[in-house]
């Protein structure tokens, strides 16, 4: 008779929005065969300002079964359809990035080349037309409609949700320890991380750690030097200031994204309170503007200090080295353009659990778990350098820069391929789906040469029909949709604000 093996010691370092959502999905997936800890210290604050997500979220809420009202409650969210781009192709015109489809896709074709067919026939309708999600987004409407027809994220406190995901963790079996690392104490023989060492002098050992300290990288760069990509010859944004203020307005369900001469600037309502915060290149705007360039758009009253970021986008060369998993900040950063910050931590967890070793660590699952989370940094990378290179903005030294960049080969096969044939194709179960390149292609000003010849297959009555059909469907869905504040006070409406 074999003797059953001894539990597996998991040590998450680091707390907030990654170490918790790490913790909360360990611990109510894996129960008791493992013995969880997780140390974080109170006196460490965390970044925090992750406020805007994409639909993914949903599902990862509701793997670990947590009721969406009573979350939405605990983090004062509100409901989020989409992104609206403003000054991005040119100053003083917007477009939006919703969430969903647009039309009905033919499997052979998507919308877009019926839609462009059509404009050649006379039918003068936006793209935008035949989206539920963006209309009902600029309408300010929401509500749940039967099988899943509205795709929606959140807008939260990223704090507060740590905080709900503590929670969980703990009631499930994971021991929080408090303390700051003093060390990471290192194998001698191996290599692999033996133990953490506090200022207390407590050490814990494990035989996995999951580097959940943000940019500093304490475990995956401060012990094991794996080295790091750094992208920002694309992205050139390398800082943020970010600051909350109260609520002047009825929360929209969608976030803003409104660009500057040197970067751009975020508007995130919640339930009782305003994300805001300006992203820019240090290289053309000193801090000292940038903040007063935030202070003087900003809308009601400062609720905090002004909280400067400083970072450099791009990748640890390896998300996981010998026992060591990074998770969220520590693994890179991608900057929060598109909301996919808390989206990567829960693809590294899911991946984690996924690759959970028995017994000893399986080189070739390292091997995969680095291909695959590259790989997804990657593609998020592309589409994010597409919303500065794909630009008709000339006015200052930061765009013409952005413009004139060279780009990599991945995106410029993308942009071509779009450009020329009207066609999107996604690899590896890629993020951001068709939909999404082609809002944001056209969005930021890259139109279709030429469409898929199947479109032509529609007789002249048949494309009035299609077309005239789902525009009214999307028209008639939105007007009986209820206002967005409304139902998110009737259905997760929270009681206090969160104190500043």
């Amino acid at each position: 008779m074999t003797q059953a093996s001894p539990k597996r010691r998991i040590v998450v370092a680091g707390g907030g929005t990654a170490g918790w959502m790490a913790a909360a999905a360990l611990a109510r997936t894996m129960g008791d065969a493992i013995e969880l800890i997780l140390v974080e210290s109170d006196a460490i604050g965390t970044i925090g300002v992750g406020e805007s997500t994409i639909p993914p979220l949903v599902t990862y809420n509701r793997l670990l079964g947590i009721a969406e009202a009573d979350f939405m409650r605990a983090t004062q969210a509100t409901f989020k359809l989409g992104i609206n781009f403003e000054n991005w192709r040119v100053p003083g015109e917007n477009y939006f990035h919703s969430f969903g489809n647009t039309g009905r896709d033919h499997w052979s074709a998507g919308f877009q080349h019926f839609w462009m067919h059509g404009r050649t026939k006379g039918h003068e309708a936006s793209y935008d037309d035949y989206c539920i999600e963006l209309q009902a987004a600029r309408s300010s409407k929401f509500a749940h409609l039967p099988d899943n027809r509205i795709n929606y994220a959140y807008q939260l406190d990223s704090g507060l949700y740590a905080v709900f995901l503590r929670k969980l963790a703990e009631a499930d079996g994971c021991r929080r320890v408090e303390g700051k690392i003093a060390d990471v104490e290192l194998h001698p023989e191996t290599g692999d991380i033996a133990a953490l060492r506090l200022e207390s002098g407590q050490r814990l050992e494990g035989d996995l750690f999951l580097d959940c300290t943000g940019f500093r990288a304490l475990l995956m760069e401060g012990a094991l030097h794996v080295g790091y990509d750094d992208w920002s010859h694309w992205l050139p944004c390398d800082s943020a200031i970010a600051v909350q203020t109260a609520s002047v307005r009825p929360p929209v369900p969608y976030t803003r994204a409104i660009a500057h001469d040197a970067g751009w600037q975020w508007r995130i309502p919640l339930q009782h309170r305003q994300g805001n915060g300006i992203v820019y290149c240090s290289r053309y705007l000193s801090k000292d503007a940038a903040q007063e360039r935030l202070f003087s758009t900003v809308e009601g009253e400062r609720l905090t200090e002004p909280n400067v970021i400083r970072f450099t986008t791009g990748a640890r060369r390896k998300q996981w080295h010998r026992n060591c998993v990074a998770i969220g900040l520590s693994g890179g950063f991608m900057e929060p353009l598109e909301s996919t910050s808390i989206h990567l931590i829960q693809r590294a967890i899911l991946r984690v659990i996924r690759m959970l070793p028995a017994g000893e660590i399986s080189a070739r699952d390292v091997a995969e778990f680095n291909d695959q989370q590259m790989t997804d940094m990657e593609q998020i990378r592309d589409f994010l350098i597409l919303h500065y290179k794909a630009t008709d903005r000339r006015d200052s030294p930061f765009w013409r820069q952005c413009a004139a960049m060279d780009i990599p080969d991945s995106l410029t096969h993308k942009i071509e391929l779009f450009r020329e044939t009207g066609r999107v194709f996604r690899k590896n179960e890629e993020l951001f789906v068709e939909n999404s390149w082609v809002q944001v292609m056209m969005g930021q000003g890259i139109m279709p040469q030429a469409y898929h010849p199947v479109a032509t297959k529609l007789s002249d009555a048949e494309l009035d029909h299609l077309l005239k059909g789902l525009r009214e469907s999307v028209t008639k869905t939105v007007a009986g949709l209820p206002d967005h504040q409304a139902y998110v006070a009737q259905y997760c409406g929270a009681q206090e604000a969160r104190a500043a």
